[in-house]
């Protein structure tokens, strides 16, 4: 069975909207997989936003979900981290550069642009070993520095919106966005496991 965990910033909204609504899904299409979520700034506990429960329960998803911080523990147990901005999966691989090779934003793990895909494999092994050496004491040459600016202006944005702190519709423009992305995902999981 697969792990994904979600990663956003509080574990109130999108990432907490996503785990659900895949739960869902996945169950749906008979697909077997084990879903959480997490926030890199989260508060154990909190309870997600009002928006992002009353967007789950009208999709008929009555989890009870609580925010949860972002653990090396989960990040071990994740066969594949889904962060939902950029910023995100940089924070991840900056505190713990060991998960560089599973962690990507939803959007662009779904994207089928191999280009673009090389292109944030090649940026994503930089940030790594711009932390490990940062780590050393050391740091990246000109050349890899130049090339971290050249193939960020290159890559498109792969974020997904914030809502936090919006109104409902908000909310709802978000979990469309998160849902597109899902069904990318779990029509990408499928092929794979044939």
């Amino acid at each position: 069975m697969k792990h994904i965990l979600f990663v956003c910033t509080g574990n109130t909204c999108r990432s907490p909207m996503a785990e659900g609504m895949l739960r869902k899904l996945a169950i749906e299409r008979g697909l077997e997989l084990e879903v959480r979520s997490a926030g890199v700034a989260a508060m154990e506990g909190a309870p997600i936003s009002r928006h992002a429960e009353a967007v789950l329960r009208e999709q008929d998803i009555l989890d009870r979900m609580t925010s949860t911080p972002l653990s090396n523990e989960l990040a071990e147990w994740a066969h594949l981290i889904l962060t939902l901005t950029q910023g995100h999966k940089q924070h991840v691989i900056q505190r713990l550069p060991h998960t560089a090779g599973k962690v990507f934003t939803l959007k662009e793990y779904v994207e089928d642009r191999d280009a673009v895909l090389k292109d944030v494999q090649e940026l994503d092994g930089l940030y790594a070993s711009q932390q490990l050496m940062a780590a050393l004491g050391q740091e990246l040459s000109t050349q890899e520095r130049e090339r971290m600016i050249e193939l960020h202006q290159r890559i498109p944005s792969a974020d997904i919106s914030d809502p936090f702190g919006g109104s409902r519709e908000d909310y709802d423009v978000t979990a469309a966005e998160i849902r597109t992305a899902l069904h990318k995902l779990l029509d990408k999981l499928k092929a794979s496991s044939e």
